[in-house]
C-alpha cells in the first residue's frame, strides 16, 4: 500500500512539475513559429513593394522615352474552373500601368478576363510575340480582334510585347497605348522594347520563384 502511495505521490509531483513545463514549450514553439510566420509575411510584403516600384518606375520611364500616353503590363493566371471537369480557366489581369495625367486609366477593366476573349491576339503574341498596330483604323492593317477594345480605352495606335520566362513561357504582356494622336514606332525601337519585355520577364520571374 505505502508503496502504491508513494508511487502516487511521486506521478502528481512529477505532473506538477512535467506538465506546466511542457505546456510553456509547446507555447513557447507556438509563439516562435508565429514570429517566424510574420516575419516571412513581412518579406513577401516588401519583396512585392519592391518589385512593383521597380517595374513601375521603368515603365515611367518607357512612357517619357517613347512619348506614350499609357503604358501596361498584364500577367496570366488561374481563376475559377470549368464545370464539370474542374479543368482551370485560364485568365489575364493587368497589374501594372502608368498613364499621362490626363488620360484614363483602363487597370480595373482589364482583371480576371478569359485568355479566349482574346484568343486571337493572345495566339498572335504566343506565335510572334508582338502586335504592332499603328493605326486602329487602317482597315489594311489587321487588329487581331483587339479594335473594339481599343475604341473603348481611346486607343489609336498600340503596341503589344509578350513576356515570356527563362524558359520561354509566355507570362504576360507589356502594352504600350497612344491615345491622342497615332504613332508609328520605328524598327529599332520596337527591337528595344522586346528587349524591354525581355527584361521585366527575368523580373518577374525571380520574383515568382522566390518563396
Amino acid at each position: 500500500m505505502s508503496n502504491f502511495f508513494t508511487l502516487q505521490t511521486t506521478i502528481m509531483f512529477l505532473s506538477g512539475i512535467v506538465v506546466p513545463i511542457a505546456i510553456f514549450l509547446i507555447k513557447n514553439k507556438i509563439e516562435k513559429n508565429k514570429e517566424i510566420n510574420k516575419s516571412k509575411q513581412e518579406d513577401k510584403l516588401g519583396n512585392e513593394i519592391l518589385i512593383s516600384n521597380t517595374i513601375t518606375n521603368r515603365l515611367e520611364i518607357l512612357k517619357t522615352e517613347y512619348k506614350a500616353d499609357r503604358i501596361w503590363i498584364t500577367q496570366f493566371h488561374n481563376g475559377g474552373s470549368y464545370y464539370p471537369t474542374n479543368k482551370s480557366i485560364q485568365k489575364f489581369s493587368m497589374f501594372y500601368e502608368v498613364v499621362e495625367s490626363d488620360v484614363e486609366s483602363i487597370k480595373m477593366l482589364f482583371q480576371n478576363i478569359p485568355v479566349s476573349l482574346f484568343s486571337a491576339s493572345n495566339k498572335r503574341i504566343l506565335e510572334n510575340n508582338s502586335i504592332i498596330i499603328s493605326d486602329f483604323k487602317d482597315a489594311n492593317i489587321q487588329t487581331y480582334g483587339l479594335k473594339y477594345a481599343a475604341d473603348e480605352t481611346g486607343c489609336k495606335s498600340g503596341y503589344i510585347f509578350g513576356i515570356r520566362d527563362i524558359n520561354n513561357k509566355l507570362i504576360g504582356t507589356l502594352g504600350i497605348d497612344y491615345t491622342k494622336r497615332k504613332k508609328l514606332l520605328e524598327i529599332e525601337d520596337i527591337q528595344l522594347l522586346e528587349i524591354e519585355a525581355a527584361q521585366i520577364g527575368g523580373v518577374l520571374y525571380n520574383y515568382l520563384t522566390t518563396k
